[in-house]
């Protein structure tokens, strides 16, 4: 197919828009796959590397700080020179880094191959999510195939530590980098053959010292918090590295600010809705990857589980993340934002103290994980076609970019909390070490609350005035 999707192009079919969907969303499946698949491997991969448990959180960080960091970028870039054409450039980097990943002879080349992919994985996600925007125009299937799309990143990221687990089993840690060198090859015939091209109407110029910037704020931010329990969070390095992250932030803001068309918009974020959409997003992302990251390291640590065994312990949360976020886009159609987003919250919130209450209760553990899953199954759509709705079509791209950076964020920040709780510690000081991080679960939930008070209480979101 050559066809380009632009304002003046008439629509798709309904079979075809929904097979859009489906080839999107099984790009989606891979990327958000790779964020947590490396989860219950993490021992594996010390061992294999000769590595220490504090330094592994980088394998997972490498990949997700680099992928929030470009993901705006990515989607204004799709939106000049094609959305197809840079997915399937995407599709293509991640493969190549997978394999080099698979190859590993050392943590720092395997930390630097998970940049690749991470560099891979930004070219696809707000793009794959700017096509299916673009190919369905009304608002209500939109917001219904918004839905099926969290689903379907709900469920890879819970499924990762399953299949992680499973290919460990089979295999040795090596192999879940090159599972996915087969997938990317039957997406990029699948895309070829049925996505359509599509573009930005209006195309912005790229900024630079605001991508550049962005990207420097947000690895440095994630070093403190990986690196600070390790050297002390009152060392010289650590409040150089604090005092450095404020000032990067002054100055983007400031550089940002002062462009006529800026990466990151300051205007949008004085939009109750919007920066609440974008507050959400982090808070979810947080608590999913917390959890995550914190039980699997329970299970195998102090009970003795397999990694397997571990990986199939996070079904429960997979489950709810999946079966919900299709009811979530429906709801969203429906009576808008606010009513998913309250449950997002209360489940969300519930399942950290229930955490934090659990220790070695299997029942409460296993209803716990179910919890949180629910709660981020509820939350994605709700805050993902949030913010969608709040700009034009044409800027979908960027949009797009804008709620996936943040849930990247949130990954990448949960994934150093955990870390620095609870990597080092031994199975007897496990539970308490993990008291805060359960609490921090907790807190996320309350977060989603909050913005729920913001978010349109019925009907449609309409886009918001400063976008135009």
């Amino acid at each position: 197919m050559t066809a380009t999707i632009t304002p003046g192009t008439p629509a798709l079919s309904a079979r075809r828009r929904w097979t859009v969907l489906a080839i999107c969303a099984s790009a989606l499946f891979l990327v958000g796959l790779d964020t947590t698949i490396v989860t219950v491997g993490l021992a594996e991969i010390g061992r294999g590397l000769g590595t220490s448990a504090d330094r592994l959180a980088w394998v997972i960080d490498a990949y997700t700080v680099t992928f929030a960091g470009l993901l705006i970028t990515a989607g204004a870039v799709a939106d000049r020179f094609g959305r197809r054409r840079v997915f399937r450039t995407g599709l293509v980097v991640f493969a190549v880094s997978s394999l080099a990943c698979a190859a590993a002879p050392s943590l720092a080349f395997l930390v630097a191959a998970r940049v690749g992919q991470g560099v891979g994985a930004s070219m696809m996600t707000p793009v794959a999510l700017a096509i299916v925007v673009s190919a369905m125009p009304d608002p209500r299937e939109r917001a219904q195939a918004i839905g099926v799309w969290g689903a379907i990143f709900g469920l890879s990221m819970a499924a990762g530590p399953v299949t992680g687990g499973a290919l460990l089993a089979l295999f040795d840690w090596r192999a879940v980098f090159w599972i996915n060198v087969p997938l990317v090859v039957v997406a990029l015939l699948l895309v070829g053959a049925v996505v359509p091209e599509s573009r930005g109407a209006r195309v912005r110029r790229l900024d630079v010292r605001g991508q550049l910037l962005l990207v420097a704020l947000l690895w440095l931010a994630v070093t403190v918090l990986i690196e600070g329990p390790r050297i002390g969070w009152t060392a010289p390095g650590t409040v150089a590295g604090a005092v450095a992250v404020a000032g990067l932030t002054a100055v983007l803001v400031r550089v940002e600010t002062g462009r006529a068309e800026p990466l990151l918009e300051p205007r949008l974020f004085l939009v109750p809705r919007f920066a609440g959409a974008v507050l959400g997003a982090i808070a979810v992302f947080v608590a999913f990857s917390m959890t995550l990251l914190m039980t699997t390291l329970l299970l195998q640590r102090v009970t003795g589980w397999s990694a397997v065994a571990a990986g199939a312990a996070t079904l429960p949360m997979a489950v709810g993340a999946t079966v919900c976020a299709p009811v979530s886009g429906h709801l969203v159609g429906r009576v808008g934002p606010r009513v998913p987003l309250l449950l997002a919250g209360g489940c969300v919130t519930l399942g950290g103290a229930l955490l934090a209450a659990a220790g070695m209760n299997l029942p409460l553990l296993l209803t716990a994980l179910a919890l949180v899953g629910i709660g981020v199954g509820f939350a994605n759509a709700p805050i993902t076609d949030t913010a969608v709705s709040g700009l034009p079509p044409e800027r979908a791209g960027v949009a797009a970019g804008t709620a996936s950076t943040a849930r990247q964020l949130g990954t990448a920040l949960g994934v150093a909390l955990a870390a620095g709780l609870v990597a080092e510690v031994t199975a007897d000081g496990f539970a308490s070490a993990a008291l805060p991080g359960w609490l921090v679960v907790a807190g996320c939930g309350a977060v989603l609350l909050l913005v729920a008070g913001v978010s349109p209480g019925t009907g449609r979101a309409q886009p918001n005035p400063v976008s135009r």
